[in-house]
């Protein structure tokens, strides 16, 4: 199974289907509440089903777990794929250029590839385990940033109650907040920002798996807030918190947090 390849074909299956919907009234219309709880735009269930068709002919997993259908059997012999058809939604019904598709392969629990399209800019951060991250095509690593005072984060807190962050907060020199987590964590990986520390506890295995492998094969780590190993059940309706960061900040990330 060519998997990265699969994800190039489906992106740009997506990228065009969605085309005509972004920064538009009609691609926010609500359709449903997806599986996630949280509601399914026009321009999610028009990017899903774009990934569903392509998976039913292309059967790369036997199970699909997507933001919004939930868990679904195919016709696959192995593998469960993670998918978040538009990651940062608002983003993009608004027409902000930073919304992408999230795809990650895993076999016995275990993330094996990961794929991040950038829809609006066209960047591919891709992984597979054991063999590095990149961004189209070229290796990426981390940045080697060791002091907060010097650091640039994106931190998220639940509802803008930025209390449980306020202690690190006042440690980092720049806060952003881009609105698409796959892409925040994948802009770790290749140095872009040096941290991405999320306390809303509604992160889905769909927003993360995919960046996570991208960002730990380029040198980074990604923990819960207590520094531990995060693990995501196989399904949408529960959320972790996370941080990820280029390794050398991490400790003292976690410190701050605690």
């Amino acid at each position: 199974m060519d998997f990265i390849r699969s994800c190039e074909t489906m992106a740009e299956l997506v990228g065009d289907a969605i085309a005509d919907l972004v920064g538009t009234e009609e691609g926010g219309r609500f359709i449903r509440m997806g599986a996630d709880g949280t509601p399914t735009r026009k321009i999610d269930q028009v990017a899903e089903d774009c990934i569903l068709a392509y998976l039913k002919e292309h059967p790369l997993c036997r199970t699909l777990i997507s933001e919004e259908l939930g868990r679904m059997t195919l016709e696959g012999e192995k593998g469960t794929i993670f998918l978040d058809p538009v990651d940062g939604t608002h983003n993009a019904i608004r027409g902000i250029p930073f919304y992408a598709l999230s795809i990650a392969y895993a076999e016995k629990g275990i993330v094996e590839q990961g794929y991040v399209k950038n829809l609006a800019a066209g960047e591919t951060f891709s992984a597979s385990r054991g063999e590095g991250a990149s961004l189209d095509g070229k290796p990426i690593r981390v940045s080697r940033t060791s002091l907060l005072g010097d650091c640039a984060m994106s931190v998220y807190g639940r509802k803008f109650d930025l209390t449980p962050i306020m202690s690190l907060g006042k440690q980092i020199r720049r806060w952003r907040l881009l609105g698409a987590s796959a892409l925040e964590i994948c802009y770790v990986a290749c140095g872009r920002i040096d941290g991405f520390v999320d306390v809303r506890d509604t992160l889905r295995v769909t927003d993360a798996a995919a960046g996570m492998l991208v960002c730990e094969e380029a040198g980074g780590m990604v923990s819960d807030l207590d520094g531990n190993r995060i693990f995501f059940p196989d399904e949408v309706t529960v959320g972790r918190c996370l941080v990820a960061t280029n390794g050398v900040l991490h400790n003292k990330v976690i410190e701050y947090l605690r």
